[in-house]
């Protein structure tokens, strides 16, 4: 289960984007603290040993707010506009026996025999679970087998053991792991393959609409240059013959 981590946290009484920025500039993360019908509460972590719990799991935390305790549970996170760094958390107020609903990572372990096979490919669809169960019994991550996974087999969702208490919401029929054959081959061996085929064969270009447009005007032209009754002209005489 996810061991409870202990942090120290302090209420600040100012909100707003201005203050939450000199509050992460002096080194602290802001937070909030909400749930069990009672008013939200603004609070300041350190950052540094917050993010660091965060970043290694950490998911159910006891916090010590003004001396009082709060066992509480990790359910939001804001980054900055580049994505790695945290600037805001949201904590839920539990009880330790209380049923919640999270989201637990599955790791998948073993060396698919699939993947010996040239241009197969490991997809990872279902990384996360959705489950719901005691707070005290929030398993550490899901671990997923696939050493007998084989090209175009999946694994899914139905298919991982829980332990007794835990409930998966997510999709049955999702699938949380399954090999392919990379698609660039494919299409590698389709173009092989349109190449191989007859060549085209190049005929004489017929003269389009424009140039039979414009012929038909060169032909009008001449034949309103000439005059009305004038003969035609006489062909030149045949050396020889008079």
């Amino acid at each position: 289960m996810k061991k409870t981590v202990n942090l120290a946290a302090t209420t600040r009484d100012r909100l707003g984007s201005r203050y939450s920025s000199r509050v992460r500039a002096s080194g602290g993360l802001p937070a909030v603290l909400y749930g069990h019908g009672e008013a939200p509460l603004a609070i300041t972590l350190d950052a540094k040993e917050a993010t660091r719990h965060i970043n290694s799991g950490g998911r159910v935390f006891s916090l010590a707010i003004n001396g009082a305790e709060q066992i509480a549970l990790l359910k939001d996170l804001q980054f900055d506009y580049l994505g790695d760094t945290i600037i805001h958390a949201d904590f839920a107020r539990v009880d330790l026996n209380e049923q919640v609903e999270v989201k637990v990572h599955v790791k998948l372990v073993g060396e698919a025999v699939g993947l010996k096979s040239a241009g197969a490919v490991l997809l990872h669809p279902a990384s996360e679970l959705t489950i719901k169960c005691r707070v005290t019994g929030i398993p550490e991550e899901f671990e997923v087998d696939i050493s007998n996974l084989e090209v175009d087999h999946s694994i899914h969702v139905r298919e991982i053991s829980v332990p007794e208490g835990v409930t998966i919401l997510t999709d049955p029929e999702a699938v949380v792991a399954t090999i392919h054959m990379k698609k660039e081959e494919a299409v590698a061996e389709a173009a092989a393959a349109e190449g191989a085929a007859e060549p085209e064969v190049i005929r004489e270009k017929k003269p389009d609409a424009e140039d039979a447009k414009a012929g038909d005007k060169k032909d009008a032209k001449g034949a309103k240059d000439a005059k009305p009754g004038a003969k035609p002209a006489a062909k030149p005489a045949e050396k020889g013959k008079k």
